[in-house]
């Protein structure tokens, strides 16, 4: 038979596989999600996502050191505080606990990325993402609130803020106040295409922060809409977003894609709770091979154009990347 083109050629051998690799991973684009509580002594597996953890300021050092040892550098604080109101004033206190976890984690890992996730769900009594009228987050008066505790992030020490509550205008928002302060220098990484899905669920048992009524669908994104997601991404760029990122990312790397065609800035994507509880779960079970799983998705993720990845497996895929199983 007469196949001047076989493809398989370019197969055999893993030296040769490894040498064509269309899709090339590295663990500096990897940054690693953790949940730090009000309290002390705190060492807290999460029910919903087995292997994760809440911890206190105190005991949050091990496992940033544990990063570290496996290359990863960037890490993304999501804050538990002892006390919730109604306008969520924890997220902005000076003394708050994404504070002040970015404050030693800056004194005694001054090698680490620091981002934190700018939010006010965590914080309210209710749950949801802004101030309330009524039943509704009034867009406008949370604006304020967002830019004060983007803010006090950043005078506490976080490199990076990641605004995640999809309201209209935030960006603009954040980057005119730490402008106005001074931080000119400091990148604004926008949870732009942010479907309201039900891969979620784990993450708000993690840090309390289900709505006590209704649900976030008016500011959520609709999961059946992509050219929204188009319009959601450009609008934040030229609000002054520096990196876009969609969420969550499995069943949604096509808007991975479709952003990196439309944006000129790189492109994260988060790998959520949901993704790796089901991981997690079928692994127990016996269905699959966790750590194939593992590898799959996350080069799935750079396939499709992301380069910057947020996984709670983060210092596994280091690791494997390390043994040359997967990069």
């Amino acid at each position: 038979m007469d196949m001047r083109v076989r493809p398989r050629r370019l197969r055999y051998g893993e030296g040769l596989r490894k040498m064509v690799r269309e899709t090339r991973m590295d663990a500096s684009s990897l940054i690693y999600p953790i949940f730090v509580k009000e309290g002390s002594g705190i060492v807290e597996e999460i029910p919903t996502m087995p292997g994760q953890y809440r911890y206190s300021v105190d005991t949050m050092e091990k496992k940033l050191e544990e990063l570290l040892d496996a290359g990863v550098f960037s890490v993304m604080f999501f804050g538990i505080p002892e006390r919730k109101d109604e306008i969520g004033s924890g997220a902005y206190a000076a003394d708050g606990i994404v504070q002040r976890a970015v404050a030693k984690a800056r004194r005694e890992f001054p090698e680490l990325y620091l981002i934190t996730d700018v939010c006010m769900c965590e914080y309210t009594s209710h749950g949801h993402c802004g101030v309330l009228c009524g039943h509704d987050v009034n867009n406008d008066e949370t604006l304020n609130l967002l830019a004060k505790t983007a803010l006090s992030h950043v005078q506490a020490g976080a490199d990076m803020v990641a605004p995640s509550d999809m309201m209209d205008g935030r960006v603009a928002a954040i980057r005119d106040i730490l402008d106005a302060n001074g931080y000119v220098n400091t990148p604004i990484m926008s949870y732009a295409v942010k479907y309201a899905s039900a891969f979620y669920g784990p993450f708000r048992d993690a840090a309390g922060s289900a709505p006590a009524f209704g649900d976030r669908k008016s500011y959520q994104m609709d999961y059946h809409n992509s050219r929204e997601g188009i319009k959601e991404a450009l609008l934040d760029v030229q609000e002054g977003a520096d990196i876009i990122m969609v969420k969550p990312a499995m069943s949604y790397l096509d808007m991975v894609t479709k952003i990196k065609q439309e944006v000129h800035v790189p492109v994260a994507a988060y790998s959520v709770s949901g993704e790796y509880a089901m991981i997690k779960a079928g692994a127990k079970l016996g269905y699959i091979e966790e750590e194939k799983i593992i590898c799959e998705t996350a080069a799935s993720a750079f396939r499709a154009g992301c380069d910057i990845y947020l996984t709670y497996y983060a210092q596994e895929i280091a690791r494997y990347m390390q043994e040359g199983r997967i990069g």
